[in-house]
């Protein structure tokens, strides 16, 4: 049973287990920092060798479409989509026919390998130039891919629903579980990459749920849509309304100053790479023997590296890059 199914055990949250969890924490301690950092290294979550945080929202999304009675995801991002990819495998063998709506982003050599993995995953790709020519097509994607009269289940980017975000409610909560058993200290800021919101919402909401005084500070990564402290807190909120829709007894509200995001890492536009995140790549690789990748999680570290002294520490860094296998 889940971590959410052991605390609400009389809540209806259906969920399929894909991953083995706890995921490990360690401290990082040869990047040179003042500040005392952690890690907790999602990469090994998912079977088949996946990781990262998509697998974590696939959790509760798969069972959610088998609940509302769909076969057919629709899910949008960039054409270097990790999303899109893990909707794809993973919905494919649980039943599910994914549909991707994707906008372009600047194309290097990690965005062409994922470009043949999308190509090879079985889901049906279109293509758009624009975040606003995808909206004008979303009507007709919609309706070209109905199935037996239904709609695809309709899922935002990085599954960034109140669904989605309750896998990262699930790893608040293991994050507790660790602190308590002493496995490292509670962190007073915990760092994640936020490319569109889910991760970091459901992790606020999941920090006090658990009881700890964690803050979320959010290294926004992607300028498509509003990526700020307002959405990341009322997606939280979304996610607690529909644990209590559910029958779980959660009185929680967040505000906008209960957690943090800042764009100022970012660069030029998502998926464009930094100077601060390729050193941050290539040191955490060196050090540490960390694989980061260079839109979301070296953004994050760099981040890290460059606040160094002035975050509230202990620092927990969440690593939510993992290897993709062959599709």
């Amino acid at each position: 049973m889940s971590r959410l199914g052991q605390r609400f055990p009389a809540a209806d949250l259906p969920h399929v287990r894909l991953g083995a969890s706890p995921t490990p924490v360690r401290r990082l301690e040869r990047l040179g920092l003042q500040d005392e950092v952690w890690i907790k290294d999602e990469a090994g979550f998912g079977d088949g060798g996946w990781g990262g945080n998509k697998v974590r929202k696939l959790e509760w999304i798969i069972p959610e479409a088998h609940r509302r009675g769909r076969d057919t995801v629709l899910t949008v991002g960039g054409i270097g989509t990790h999303w899109g990819l893990a909707a794809a495998l993973y919905g494919r063998e649980h039943g599910l026919r994914t549909v991707l709506g994707l906008v372009e982003q600047p194309v290097d050599e990690h965005v062409r390998e994922q470009l043949r993995r999308l190509a090879a995953s079985g889901a049906v790709i279109h293509r758009y130039p624009t975040v606003g020519r995808l909206k004008l097509a979303a009507p007709w994607i919609l309706a070209r891919h109905s199935r037996r009269g239904r709609l695809p289940y309709y899922l935002p980017a990085g599954g960034s629903s109140a669904v989605g975000s309750l896998g990262y409610v699930e790893t608040a909560l293991e994050i507790a579980a660790q602190v308590e058993a002493g496995e490292m200290p509670e962190p007073r800021t915990l760092v994640t990459a936020v490319g569109s919101g889910g991760t970091a919402a459901g992790l606020a909401l999941g920090l006090r749920l658990a009881g700890l005084r964690t803050r979320v500070l959010g290294i926004v990564v992607n300028d498509s849509f509003r990526l700020d402290a307002v959405t990341i807190s009322r997606l939280a909120n979304q996610t607690a309304a529909l644990l209590r829709d559910r029958g779980a007894d959660v009185s929680i509200e967040l505000t906008p100053a209960d957690v943090s995001a800042t764009a100022v890492w970012m660069g030029d536009t998502y998926g464009a790479t930094t100077e601060r995140g390729s050193e941050a790549l290539a040191l955490a690789a060196e050090a540490e023997g960390l694989e980061l990748e260079p839109v979301y999680t070296a953004k994050a570290l760099a981040a890290v590296r460059g606040l160094d002294g002035a975050l509230d520490g202990p620092v927990l860094f969440l690593q939510t890059h993992g290897p993709r296998p062959e599709s």
